[in-house]
């Protein structure tokens, strides 16, 4: 294996050999990574996580525009992948190519910051799902549990350490064995959903108010409350296209991407909207993670809690296998190409980007301490994942406008194709500016002092490659976001807001 899985540039479509190169991740394995990147955890609880903050009404509308903008990211990642076949790394890489080495820095930054902390979250949810089996893990994050979530880290790194094709072939397996609870469910729900009460629920809700909507304020701030919700289910979403230069062809990477994203919002809208047709919005939202087993447990009794529970801890840990995967891979290629420093960019015999692992690993064990001191570890760190990964969602559909515009890759006879992608880059960037919004100011002020220290790695990469580090305009926007980040510290630090 020691030199199948090392970096080389991808080869142009027209000239790709017939069959798969030794190695390369063909249809299949990059569906399963797209898959299993965004069915995580977040599935197993979006019954109580969508109640909690909206109505039916709410939920519905909260679907239909992440359905809308995820599908133009999809196809976002679908045509750069055509159009940019010798950009790799997905997201960092379309962000670099449009808009600048700091934007791009800053893309890789911010993601790399959501993988590891979404590989934070997952760990929470895998013990607290194991508390239904033995009540001595609590909710995840007691100290048996960050003990218990170290040793599998660490067991995930060794596993990685071997090479990243068994590891995708791993990750493979268990996104088939966790859609298997989660179909159970959906049938289940399917023959139990009561349509009064899911009604009754719409009617119920009036204004905000009453049975189906208490205290839950205006439509646009109900809609509002499920974003971060949704997009947290939907990362991931660019998982092939981070591979593509492990890819057999290229027209398979945005292939997989769609395809992933169909089958994963059908799962997503009817778990969430079954939910309500079996239980009503105030308990739901009372639900512990994951809610899905009480909503099940509800109609069959407790093989159904316990099916639920089973399921949530093989699917997290095929997603934990599969953001680990994702997250060493952004600093190697940003270490090959001098974004961030060479150090990152090492690599073992069998092509692991070791470097870039041991540094995520350790970031992920250090925030696995951190969650002891939290009241609700598992929803704090995926809402701050959620909003790290914003600015390369952005900047991809940023990417995808600015080349429609300009007309760059389009050639003579392609007018048609050219409006398509204008309007496909339009939406996915207004999607990604309505996500920062909704995202709300004091998520916003704690992610910025995340991304303050990338600002000494990049002027260290910066150095390295004889460059000076900020100039212009990236001078202000560094400026800018340590002034945020210092505001974030001081509120913190008075109390106005709560870091866990």
């Amino acid at each position: 294996m020691a030199d199948t899985f090392a970096h080389q540039p991808a080869v142009d479509r027209a000239s790709a050999p017939a069959r798969p190169e030794a190695g390369k991740l063909t249809l299949l394995p990059l569906i399963a990574l797209v898959v299993g990147s965004m069915i995580g955890g977040g599935v197993f609880n979006l019954p109580s996580d969508m109640s909690r903050g909206a109505s039916p009404l709410a939920i519905v509308l909260g679907w239909v525009i992440t359905g809308i903008g995820m599908l133009m990211l999809a196809f976002v990642y679908q045509g750069l992948s055509l159009r940019k076949p010798n950009l790799d790394n997905g997201p960092y890489a379309y962000a670099k190519a449009g808009f600048g080495d700091f934007v791009g820095f800053n893309s890789a930054w911010g993601y790399w910051i959501s993988a590891f902390l979404g590989n934070v979250a997952y760990a929470v949810a895998i013990f607290s799902a194991l508390s239904y089996f033995a009540p001595i893990f609590g909710d995840g994050n007691n100290v048996i549990s960050i003990v218990g979530a170290s040793l599998a880290l660490w067991g995930i790194h060794g596993l990685i350490l071997k090479g990243v094709k068994e590891a995708a072939f791993v990750n493979a397996i268990t996104t088939v064995a966790k859609l298997v609870p989660i179909l159970v469910f959906i049938m289940v729900a399917i023959v139990a959903f009561n349509f009064d009460l899911f009604l009754a629920a719409f009617r119920n809700m009036g204004a905000g108010m009453g049975e189906g909507g208490a205290g839950l304020g205006s439509l646009l701030d109900q809609v509002k409350s499920t974003m971060l919700v949704t997009l947290w289910v939907f990362i991931g979403i660019e998982g092939a296209s981070v591979y593509s230069a492990r890819a057999a062809k290229r027209s398979d990477v945005g292939r997989a991407t769609v395809i992933g994203f169909i089958g994963a919002l059908a799962i997503y809208v009817l778990v969430s909207l079954l939910s309500v047709g079996i239980m009503a919005q105030p308990e739901l939202a009372g639900q512990k993670v994951p809610s899905m087993a009480g909503v099940l447990e509800y109609v069959v009794g407790p093989w159904g809690a316990g099916l639920i529970n089973l399921g949530l801890i093989i699917s997290v840990g095929g997603a934990f296998l599969s953001w680990t995967l994702l997250s060493a891979e952004i600093p190697y290629t940003c270490g090959k190409d001098g974004t961030f420093p060479r150090w990152f960019s090492a690599e073992n015999s069998r092509g692991t980007p070791v470097n870039s692992l041991w540094v995520t690993n350790l970031c992920v064990q250090a925030f696995l301490v951190l969650t002891y001191f939290s009241k609700d570890a598992y929803n704090f760190f995926y809402f701050i994942a959620s909003v790290a990964i914003l600015p390369p969602y952005v900047f991809s559909g940023g990417y995808a406008l600015k080349l429609a515009l300009t007309g760059e890759t389009y050639k003579s006879g392609e007018e048609g194709r050219r409006r398509r992608d204008l309007i496909v880059g339009l939406v996915a960037t207004l999607y990604g500016l309505w996500l920062v919004y909704a995202a709300g100011l004091q998520y916003l002020l704690m992610a910025t002092l995340l991304f303050a220290p990338g600002l000494v790695i990049y002027a260290i990469a910066c150095r390295e490659r004889g460059a000076r580090p900020y100039t212009g305009i990236d001078l202000l926007f560094a400026l800018g976001m340590l002034a945020l980040a210092g505001l974030s510290a001081y509120l913190i630090a008075t109390g106005v807001i709560s870091p866990l």
